[in-house]
């Protein structure tokens, strides 16, 4: 099936991310120091990095959820702070449940965003749904309700109603979360060769050690706040830092566990 033609003037061209020295401070607590990175056009880049690190925090600066107290973030040209940027650049978000609309079929739920946005006549938005759906191999599912599908479906969806919006820019957060091994393997060969149908840049918030290391041109490990490292994922696996290598590849010690470390510390 070919890729239907929209009148979108976004079809085509990729944007990067720019992250320059990004401070954010929540009242007296510093959540994030001085973040300094590059997501290039065309790249599939993963941030990685424990609990409360600050993954989150950037991702909200990223889509002009949170404004910067020092630094800025630049989506190609624009700052992302400015709420104008979301007229220019087509951004879209898969969120980690996915967050479809249960009231809705699966097409009712890709379909919403053009029909809203009158991106179309209806054949030409059912030709987008279609297509989408087409690269996902969820065209049997056109007419089934979210509480009909797997968890595994129901992220593929999320992504093809992503897709839908033709976007520049895409961000997943924690895509592979709650799913078995078998299933984080197919979504990370989806991320893989959407670059095969579409020209789309992918920034990915993970713990998936296998997705981030497997599919991703570069990956940034963020620890307390700070960009630990930026590198190739053989960078990455072959790292010297011992905080990187502990998040990696965490031995299990259950004569030492982990929490009774942790007591220690807040004592």
């Amino acid at each position: 099936m070919s890729s239907p033609q929209t009148a979108t003037p976004f079809t085509g061209k990729t944007v990067g991310i720019t992250v320059s020295h990004l401070t954010k401070k929540f009242e007296q607590t510093t959540v994030l120091h001085d973040i300094n990175f590059e997501v290039k056009p065309g790249e599939i880049f993963c941030l990685m990095g424990p609990s409360g690190s600050g993954k989150t925090v950037i991702l909200k600066h990223i889509v002009g959820l949170e404004t910067p107290t020092s630094g800025s973030v630049h989506i190609g040209d624009y700052d992302a702070s400015d709420p104008e940027t979301r007229a220019k650049i087509h951004m879209a978000f898969v969120f980690q449940a996915g967050a479809l609309f249960n009231s809705l079929s699966v097409y009712d739920n890709l379909a919403l965003y053009p029909r809203e946005h009158a991106l179309g006549t209806e054949a030409q938005i059912r030709e987008r749904v279609m297509y989408a759906l087409s690269i996902l191999s969820l065209e049997k599912a056109v007419n089934r309700m979210p509480s009909e599908l797997s968890g595994g479906m129901k992220k593929r969806v999320a992504i093809a109603r992503a897709l839908v919006m033709e976007p520049q820019l895409l961000l997943y957060d924690e895509p592979t979360a709650e799913l078995d091994p078998i299933l984080s393997a197919t979504i990370s060969e989806i991320i893989a060769t959407l670059r095969e149908h579409t020209a789309v840049t992918s920034l990915v918030v993970t713990h998936d050690r296998a997705l981030a290391l497997s599919i991703a041109d570069r990956v940034a490990i963020i620890m307390d706040g700070r960009i630990r490292t930026v590198g190739v994922p053989a960078d990455i696996r072959n790292t010297n830092d011992p905080a990187i290598e502990n998040f990696m590849n965490p031995v299990i010690d259950p004569k030492n566990p982990r929490f009774k470390q942790l007591e220690k510390d807040n004592e």
